[in-house]
């Protein structure tokens, strides 16, 4: 069985620096910091090659924060995934599709447009998390993984 380690710190830290991310985002470029949405704009076919700096700067933040970490910490941060190839390809395909289906990501939606508001982050918010609570419970509770 999976087991996470209870880091209240370090999340309230994470979350705090997530939304001050998004903050500076959307003060400085007028953008939602959605990952999806980032992502999209800097890869083909719907390159954004004003926003093309900005993007890529967002995103090597994120590829250098466990970096950080370890030259902060000491030590690299715990981390468990599945070796399951096959699952985790699975598992590709359906936050993609889920992605594109909810016009966001969890960043998006969960961050941003929850607080300027959106009804319809709401809902994909809701959804998402719901999901997530009963797909944990199944495979911790029913499956016994």
């Amino acid at each position: 069985m999976l087991e996470t380690e209870f880091t209240p710190i370090a999340s309230l830290m994470g979350g705090a620096l997530i939304g001050l991310s998004a903050v500076i985002l959307m003060t400085s470029h007028g953008r939602v910091a959605g990952i999806s949405g980032i992502v999209s704009r800097i890869l083909p076919p719907a390159v954004d090659t004003k926003g093309m700096p900005q993007g890529l700067t967002f995103i090597a933040g994120l590829l250098l924060a466990a970096p950080l970490w370890f030259g902060i910490a000491g030590q690299a941060p715990v981390v468990a995934i599945s070796n399951n190839m096959a699952l985790l390809g699975l598992a590709g395909i359906l936050v993609g599709f889920g992605s594109v289906l909810g016009n966001g990501c969890t960043s998006g939606h969960g961050v941003c447009g929850i607080s300027r508001m959106s009804a319809r982050s709401m809902i994909a918010t809701a959804t998402f998390m719901t999901t997530g609570a009963v797909t944990v419970f199944i495979l911790r509770h029913v499956l016994g993984g």
